[in-house]
């Protein structure tokens, strides 16, 4: 798809920008578990409160004292303002209401009453998260979250929750093999699909959410950590095959936290499949003609077409070698995030992780991956935002200084020795 090289015009002549306007496509925040509390039904605080109080949250970064970057707005805003982010899009964090886990590596629930809990849980936090944006209007792009099983109620609170002020779109839960929802190539989901492309709301899908349980043990560990992105990746072909693009050409796909590496090879392999098995429908004998009837009318166009039209990525603190496939991947579908406050974010540290990244690239292209790009995808003001970001804002002569080394305290994956190495 030939689309603008940023996201916003071009400065040419006398006029160049001082600072980049930093959005941040990947941000993480939720309520502190009892402040979930009003934002659920009256008849369900009885049930809450004895489920809470027997809850023990697994995590240590959600009970430590920095936990409260996930919803101390003050602190949020002053935290992110210091390292240059004008404005994010927000993922959940912490656990909502009669979740086991954080929800977005939560198994699918299990029962009808089950399901409920869970659905009320999310909900809440929806109602909470909109709370939240309101406190800084214009600076964040809330993701609202669902359940899969009940398309129709999904749909009804990504209206909701879009008319509410969510305008991140919808957090796409995964769905793990053997899961006891429809895969996502299903034309059950199409109530989802159908209202995100009428609200012009993006479909997010966030890596750790579609990975099948693989324990604890070291072992298992490691082989989450190799597997995670590649069982996240799998929205991009269930999507494609499924023809959810053919049936709603306005729906929007972003793929967030899973790098962008990986992205160029995925889209050859796809075309190569797409091809082989849709010569079917001219009767050409190739060796995967035999599985692919019915399959060019399904899906319609050709997966790189889809990708260029439908398809955007959340490239998590963007690492260095995969900024020379920008064009293979499509500039204008590259949005740069600091994963705040995550571990693996690079906060404090934004601007040494851009330099990092970008150093010695055109000026309008950095503009585009660090901003300008999620202001056109999500829909935030650039305008309104170029304004906080000329007090704050990564200046552009230091972003294009190559960095020397790594801080000495960072944690991030960008600044590790083995930060080149690529992350399928």
């Amino acid at each position: 798809m030939a689309g603008p090289r940023n996201g916003r015009r071009e400065d040419r002549g006398e006029h160049r920008r001082e600072r980049y306007t930093v959005i941040s496509a990947d941000c993480h925040a939720g309520a502190d578990l009892l402040d979930y509390r009003p934002y659920l039904p009256a008849r369900l605080h009885e049930e809450f409160d004895a489920w809470a109080a027997g809850y023990v949250n697994p995590f240590a970064d959600l009970v430590a004292p920095e936990a409260d970057r996930n919803w101390d707005s003050p602190r949020r805003l002053a935290e992110l303002e210091a390292d240059g982010v004008a404005a994010e899009v927000i993922f959940p964090n912490t656990v909502p209401p009669f979740f086991p886990s954080a929800s977005l590596s939560a198994p699918p629930p299990t029962g009808a009453r089950e399901f409920e809990l869970r659905w009320a849980g999310l909900e809440a936090h929806n109602r909470w998260l909109a709370d939240f944006c309101g406190l800084a209007p214009g600076r964040r792009a809330g993701v609202c979250q669902i359940l899969l099983g009940d398309a129709e109620r999904a749909a009804a609170e990504i209206r909701r929750a879009h008319r509410a002020g969510l305008f991140g779109g919808v957090l796409l839960p995964g769905v793990p093999p053997n899961s006891p929802v429809p895969e996502l190539h299903s034309a059950e989901h199409d109530p989802i699909w159908a209202v995100c492309a009428e609200l012009g709301a993006p479909v997010n899908h966030h890596a750790g959410s579609a990975g099948p349980g693989l324990g604890e043990t070291a072992a298992s560990r490691a082989v989450f950590m190799v597997e995670t992105t590649w069982f996240s990746h799998r929205a991009l072909w269930h999507l494609v095959f499924g023809g959810a693009f053919r049936r709603f050409p306005e729906l929007r796909l972003v793929l967030t936290e899973q790098g962008s590496g990986w992205i160029p090879g995925v889209l050859d392999m796809l075309e190569y499949y797409h091809s082989r098995l849709t010569r079917a429908a001219t009767g050409a004998a190739t060796a995967e003609a035999k599985f692919g009837a019915g399959l060019a009318e399904a899906v319609g166009g050709s997966p790189r077409e889809y990708w260029e039209r439908n398809c955007y990525v959340g490239a998590s603190f963007m690492r260095a070698h995969e900024v020379p496939l920008r064009d293979r991947i499509g500039l204008s579908k590259l949005m740069w995030g600091s994963d705040y406050p995550h571990d693996e974010g690079v906060y404090p540290y934004t601007t040494e992780a851009l330099r990092a990244a970008y150093a010695g690239l055109p000026e309008d292209e950095v503009a585009a991956m660090v901003g300008g790009n999620a202001a056109r995808v999500y829909g935030f003001d650039l305008a309104a935002l170029d304004a906080t970001a000329a007090g704050i804002g990564p200046l552009v002569e230091e972003v294009a200084r190559p960095l020397d080394a790594p801080p000495p305290d960072a944690t991030s994956p960008v600044f590790a020795p083995g930060g080149q190495v690529r992350v399928w």
